[in-house]
């Protein structure tokens, strides 16, 4: 059967004829034995110029042939109706209207069923026959020389003909292309998008150019070709669709080049997104999330971050080569996969991994660990367990990449990386991404990890310095908090303390030293050490702050803001003094909290300025709440709307201290406030 929509020779239907004796115009004239016309075809009339009426049973030579050759034509005319031997030549003929024609004849003697003899002359213009000549010659040769694939397929997508090109692109002879269909002549060829679009170009003659094409030929089993095919029909001079017109062009090294382009492009919008994404804060496991986000889907269906544990403690990690690495899993991200995340080691989580371990190979020599394809018996060397094994094999890990951190000559850890829906395996392209993305993240995981390291330095030191007092003590109840910054560099400036003092009394401090980190942390603990000391002295907090700005001029030109304040129960009074510090809330049943108007004076350190002590009424139940400036100062809003919030919450029915503090820091410390927070409220208790 032919393709839908075609003729097909064969059986009853009808075949429509060819085109081309309709393209030569070849003309029929029957001769008797004597040289009479007794048939005259209408090509004959109409290249002659002569009608059949006047034509037949005159003699052929005397109108069909120019006077001059009128002899030699004679005598071939005798030869053939002799020998029967045909004849074929070119002669100019005369025609009716007195014009001259070049005129190429074939002449052959013809036998009826009683004997008689007649003769047969086909006649064509010479110069239609050598124009199709030409056209023929030019073809051949073009399409025999030609560097294109050329093939003509019909109208059942079977090989006509293939050109030597095409036999070489296709490692295929030429005889055995012919008869057969794409599919046969190239098996593991994607040809479906092809013969379909065939088939189209055969229903509407819309011609098809340069469509892609990828996959293999027998020419070249082992590498993968790009070409681009066009397509045409192909029609004869009455229209009959012929079949298909294949030009195929090999442009492998331009899809290779292009291919290797669009990689390139793809690396750089990967390593620009990184660029944005990695380190974003100082927080070592928001980092290295932030790594494994970047790397699934663009480079790995499954990423890993992990760091050596003595890494992230500060310290240097030295292993020989038959030594297991103690490492700490970070990060892990696989989108929909979830057996491969059971197989990973859950973030946090501290794990010895043997030395046939990849990641433990990639550590320890700080050089890339790659397989392309991922066997059965690779899996073991990948997994942490023989069950994580079994999951990743059921998850389809067929491809592997390990990657170093190396920040500053130092090996942090590894990026594991693993594929497993992503058909493609790890190449050289993606080891190169994967190193420069490694190489960006491991400055700003090692930056991390310093500064959290100084972080907790600095907390552990803050911590140790501040006191731990009595929920009572000397006829107050006092809550306290102290909340760190959200960032390292801030912690350790604010303290307060609780003092008990001879005769029942109570010293509350609430001080800020400007600065920040262990230094800081340090100058608030010769402060606290000092500010307990002259305490026991009983002074006026005038005179104590006085004392106080004296030492802060010897620390290294530190400056500190301070609230110290003598709560007497006896007396029912708190007498205060503040160096530069935010005012203390007091809380009076029945009336709105209020900021206690004293002198500001100057901060420690300052030098030279006088401090006063300022007496204020306390009686039982009377609050006052002392805060640091971080709980209250924001760069988006003013100082006097934050007080006037803090003012806000403190209003109402009483409250549990602790349950005080803890809505102050809720509500009024921004998540990413750079400043530390120091919290103190104390309540009188009844006599």
């Amino acid at each position: 059967m032919g393709a839908p929509g075609f003729p097909v020779a064969g059986g009853n239907e009808s075949v429509r004829p060819s085109g081309l004796l309709d393209v030569l115009g070849m003309a029929s004239v029957v001769l008797d034995a004597e040289g009479r016309i007794v048939l005259w075809s209408p090509q004959a009339e109409e290249l002659f110029g002569y009608p059949a009426r006047e034509a037949l049973g005159q003699y052929a030579a005397r109108i069909m042939v120019h006077e001059q050759h009128l002899d030699l034509v004679i005598k071939l005319f005798a030869d053939v109706m002799v020998t029967g031997q045909s004849w074929a030549g070119a002669f100019p003929i005369r025609r009716k209207d007195g014009s001259t024609r070049l005129v190429e004849f074939r002449n052959m003697r013809l036998l009826d069923d009683r004997g008689d003899v007649y003769a047969l002359g086909l006649c064509a213009d010479r110069s239609t026959v050598r124009r199709l000549e030409r056209d023929v010659a030019l073809s051949t040769r073009m399409i025999a020389q030609s560097p294109i694939g050329l093939a003509v397929l019909d109208i059942d997508l079977r090989y006509v003909s293939v050109n030597p090109a095409l036999e070489r692109l296709n490692g295929v002879p030429a005889e055995k292309h012919i008869g057969r269909s794409m599919r046969e002549v190239l098996p593991h060829l994607d040809v479906d998008a092809i013969e379909a679009a065939a088939l189209d170009v055969l229903r509407g003659g819309r011609p098809l150019v340069d469509q892609l094409a990828v996959g293999r030929t027998p020419a070249d089993p082992a590498r993968e070709h790009a070409w681009t095919i066009s397509l045409y029909r192909l029609e004869d001079a009455v229209g009959t669709v012929l079949g298909v017109a294949a030009m195929v062009v090999d442009v492998t090294e331009q899809h290779r080049a292009g291919v290797e382009a669009e990689a390139a492009r793809r690396r750089l919008a990967v390593i620009a997104d990184a660029t944005t994404r990695i380190g974003t804060t100082l927080e070592l496991e928001r980092t290295a999330r932030e790594l494994a986000e970047v790397a699934v889907p663009e480079l790995a269906d499954v990423a890993a971050v992990d760091l050596l544990d003595a890494v992230v403690a500060g310290r240097r990690s030295v292993f020989g080569p038959t030594e297991p690495a103690v490492i700490r899993a970070l990060a892990v991200r696989a989108d929909d996969e979830p057996e491969a995340l059971r197989a990973a080691d859950p973030p946090g989580q501290v794990a010895r991994y043997g030395p046939e371990r990849l990641v433990t190979e990639c550590v320890r020599t700080g050089r890339p660990v790659m397989l392309a394809r991922v066997e059965e018996a690779d899996l073991p060397r990948i997994a942490r367990s023989a069950e994580a094994a079994e999951l990743l094999a059921r998850a389809g890990v067929h491809s592997y990449l390990a990657v170093p951190l190396i920040a500053r000559g130092e090996v942090l850890g590894a990026l594991d990386l693993k594929r497993t829906r992503n058909a493609q395996p790890f190449t050289e392209d993606d080891l190169l991404l994967a190193r420069e993305l490694a190489s960006r993240a491991a400055v700003q995981i090692d930056n991390a990890r310093w500064y959290q390291n100084a972080r907790d330095t600095a907390l552990t030191l803050q911590r140790s310095l501040l006191p731990s007092h009595p929920a009572v003590t000397g006829g107050l109840e006092v809550a306290s908090r102290y909340q760190p910054a959200g960032a390292t560099s801030e912690v350790g400036g604010d303290w307060f303390d609780v003092i008990p003092l001879d005769g029942g009394k109570t010293a509350l401090v609430v001080g800020d030293v400007m600065g920040s980190g262990i230094t800081a942390a340090a100058t608030m603990g010769r402060l606290r050490t000092a500010t307990n000391t002259l305490a026991s002295l009983d002074l006026d907090p005038a005179r104590l702050l006085e004392h106080l700005d004296r030492i802060t001029e010897d620390l290294d030109h530190s400056i500190a803001t301070c609230v110290y304040a003598v709560h007497d129960p006896a007396l029912r009074q708190c007498r205060i003094a503040n160096a530069g510090h935010l005012p203390p809330v007091r809380l009076r049943e029945g009336r709105p909290p209020e900021l206690l108007e004293l002198p500001t004076g100057a901060p420690l350190g300052v030098g030279g300025v006088a401090f006063s002590t300022t007496t204020v009424d306390l009686g039982p139940g009377d609050r006052l709440v002392f805060y640091t400036d971080g709980l209250v100062e924001t760069r988006q809003h003013p100082l006097d709307e934050r007080l006037d919030a803090l003012l806000s919450l403190l209003d109402g029915p009483d409250r549990p201290l602790e349950e005080v503090c803890d809505l102050l820091l809720r509500t009024l410390h921004q998540p990413d406030n750079s400043d530390d927070v120091a919290l103190l409220i104390a309540r009188v208790q009844q006599p």
